[in-house]
């Protein structure tokens, strides 16, 4: 097949990693053997402007403005000493030139604008020793300030992670965003343009597939399209992505294909390999494929070829993608916000769709959340394994709408087993599956993060949500999470039907007991979108809201305006909920009165003061007999000694356990101590299978070693359990 793949990531979506659709695909181009390229279009455009020639473009363009607010005059006027650092910045930001981090820490090296503002009590948030996270966070701020500028003065539409997303936010019309593409470009889209043209002349593809994962990537897509249909026409242009599937799946409005040919809906891989052989021989069929024909819209899905399996050992390829070049910032002082845009991440997934899918205002319907199939531990290991041999990086974020606690398990054992120092973190439910021996367990094998849901935080949404959890058991769950050194960040929601104005500031108030008790190290807050996808959007009645636009729209059709009559108004919570957060976050205000984040009146909280502090100090205790008893630790030494009591002579032993962090003993009679050893052997982790409590509990009893019972609640099972005997 001779076609050529030129995959593309428009601006902007993570500076720090790339997004995963484009690895997914190369990966499986390359598996089909089928030539391609990627290219993280969104780094390259933020590399060219944050560079001394990209800023002299921007500051000489800027010398047209007429008006300009006081802190881009302040800029303007720092324009020399902005261009006289931004590369060696960039450069420290890539992981380079350490050194320079006291320089940036001084008072003197960078010139500040109001970003800067926010940057008090630096060393409360980091220390002495954390002077090179100090000097990232110093230099993301100035970052902040130049993009402040570019806003006012250069493009209004860009962001860091985001690409004119208001246009494409909700876009029920094509029109503002077709009139806006139609516009001249800005400088912003010009090295866009430069830099694509420039792939294009080396690469030679016939193909261009462009992921649009999110609305903030739409514009840049479309301008990408615009200047190949200029320049290169004989190149077909594919458009696929989170945005088309969930946005576009009735898109009946034509003037979209004036700047790209197809759209491809849902996984990506086939429908893109039975693109290249229609392309190749019109005679080939099509699936899951919008395109032009007779002047209309047309879906086509007449392929018969099946959606490819996680369960294949085709992994994700990071070939092409410019490690090196990737930008770590510290927006907020936070451990756990950071994750978000600091390190260079691996992409993978643990299992197509969610194990749950059963939350109202989820896309449950669609492919991405409704078709559930996990991927298996050792299959998970090998593909762990090949990206991080063609990344050098051994950090993993699993992007999973909810990673299934069974396979996180399996998961564990298996990096445990292979002695794989990786570090990774994903998404979960806050379900009683999490332990504190599973924690545990998801600790030593390298997690350090984890994100969940816990949206709205009201026992009484929470069940109308259908997540099939309370407030107390999520306090619980995040409890043993923290408690393992695991950090905790929670999705939080306000606004769904029916909130009262009382639920918002109740669950303001758990929120508030959630970070002051530890159990939550970060969170964010959005407010409540009724889709389309979702039951609440297809059952609006159910939930006593009214759909203010049910009829189909000509462009985007996700989000659903809606008349809630009987909740709150909840906009009117947005920045108090969020101002109050970002202290929670930061440790600080818990003492302050929930009123005092509003400037409008508010009801008193009716949660009781210590609710989460009394659902954390219940004993979790699970001692089924199918729980299975692991040991990840080496095996102990044995020292024999006898012990004369009264003229008695007892036979006795030293446990001797190596740890990394310290030696610990325990005494016991021989005979239990052998046994222990035996125990440990056939519960290490190594195992192919490990016994369970009524496996250990026969195996005691057989060997008359006295009642069970009696030593499962002893003092020397205890202090196996705090040396690393779990039992899960």
């Amino acid at each position: 097949m001779s076609a050529k793949v030129l995959l593309i990531t428009p601006p902007f979506t993570q500076l720090n990693t790339p997004y995963p659709a484009t690895t997914y695909l190369k990966g499986f181009l390359e598996h089909k053997e089928i030539p391609s390229y990627q290219i993280d279009l969104g780094l390259e455009v933020i590399l060219k402007i944050f560079s001394s020639h990209g800023l002299n473009e921007i500051f000489n363009q800027a010398l047209n403005i007429q008006e300009l607010s006081d802190n881009s005059q302040r800029i303007q006027a720092l324009k020399d000493s902005y261009i006289e650092v931004i590369d060696d910045v960039i450069l420290f930001l890539k992981g380079n030139d350490e050194t320079l981090a006291y320089r940036i820490c001084s008072d003197a090296y960078l010139p500040k604008a109001s970003r800067f503002s926010q940057a008090e009590d630096l060393d409360w948030s980091f220390g002495n020793m954390g002077i090179r996270d100090k000097a990232r966070h110093l230099a993301t701020l100035l970052l902040e300030d130049l993009s402040d500028f570019i806003v006012e003065t250069i493009d209004p539409h860009f962001g860091f992670s985001r690409y004119a997303e208001r246009l494409s936010s909700s876009a029920f019309s094509f029109t503002p965003i077709y009139e806006e593409v139609l516009k001249e470009d800005s400088l912003i889209i010009q090295h866009q343009h430069k830099i694509i043209d420039d792939c294009i002349q080396q690469e030679q593809p016939s193909i261009v597939a462009i992921t649009v994962p999110f609305p903030g990537n739409l514009f840049s897509a479309l301008k990408c399209g615009q200047y190949l249909k200029g320049n290169y026409p004989n190149i077909k242009i594919c458009m696929g992505g989170g945005y088309a599937n969930t946005e576009l799946r009735s898109l009946s409005d034509t003037r979209i294909f004036e700047f790209i040919d197809y759209i491809t809906l849902d996984d990506g891989e086939t429908p893109l390999l039975n693109l290249i052989e229609h392309i190749s021989d019109n005679s080939r069929p099509l699936k899951r494929t919008l395109i032009k024909a007779d002047n209309k819209v047309e879906y086509i899905d007449n392929s018969s070829s099946k959606d490819i399996s996680l369960k294949q050992e085709i992994s994700p390829s990071y070939n092409n993608i410019k490690v090196d070049n990737y930008l770590s910032f510290i927006e907020i002082t936070n451990p756990m916000h950071r994750l978000w845009s600091d390190g260079f991440w691996n992409k993978l997934t643990m299992a197509h769709g969610c194990y749950w899918g059963r939350c109202t205002f989820c896309d449950t319907t669609l492919d991405y959340i409704a078709r559930f199939e996990p991927v298996t531990a050792k299959v998970l290991c090998n593909k762990m394994e090949t990206i991080y041999e063609q990344t050098g990086q051994s950090g993993f974020h699993f992007v999973d709408e909810a990673a299934p606690p069974a396979l996180m398990i399996a998961l564990a054992k298996e990096l445990i087993k292979r002695k794989l120092n990786f570090t990774w973190w994903t998404n979960i439910r806050f379900e009683s599956s999490f332990t504190s021996d599973v924690c545990t367990l998801l600790k030593k094998s390298g997690c350090i993060a984890v994100s969940g849901g816990l949206e709205v935080a009201s026992n009484r949404i929470l069940s109308l949500i259908n997540k099939g959890v309370s407030v107390e058991k999520v306090a619980q769950v995040c409890k043993n999470l923290t408690s393992a050194g695991i950090l905790t960040h929670a999705y939080l929601m306000y606004g769904f039907p029916t909130q009262t104005d009382q639920e918002t500031i109740d669950s303001l108030e758990v929120v508030r007991q959630l970070f002051e008790n530890q159990i939550v190290n970060s969170g964010f807050w959005h407010q409540f979108a009724m889709t389309a996808h979702s039951p609440v959007g297809q059952n609006p009645e159910k939930f006593q809201v009214e759909a203010k636009n049910p009829e189909t729209n000509s462009f985007a059709n996700n989000d659903l305006e809606h008349i809630d009559s009987t909740g709150a108004s909840h906009h009117l919570y947005s920045e108090g909920l969020k101002k109050s957060l970002y202290n929670y976050m930061l440790d600080v205000g818990f003492d302050l009165p929930l009123q005092d984040w509003f400037d409008f009146k508010i009801p008193r909280t009716k949660i009781p003061y210590d609710l989460i502090h009394n659902s954390i100090s219940v004993i979790e205790e699970d001692n089924s007999p199918n729980r299975k008893l692991i040991w990840t630790e080496n095996l102990p030494s044995l020292r024999l000694y006898s012990k004369k009591k009264k003229g008695k002579s007892t036979k006795m032993c030293e446990l001797i356990f190596h740890l990394r962090e310290s030696t610990e003993i325990i005494n016991t009679k021989e005979s239990l101590g052998q046994w222990i050893i035996e125990l440990l052997g056939k519960c290490s982790i190594s195992q192919v299978l490990q016994p369970t409590i009524a496996d250990t509990q026969k195996e005691f009893e057989k060997n008359e070693l006295g009642d069970f019972t009696i030593f499962w609640k002893s003092y020397t099972l205890q202090q196996l359990k705090q040396l690393g005997l779990l039992t899960i």
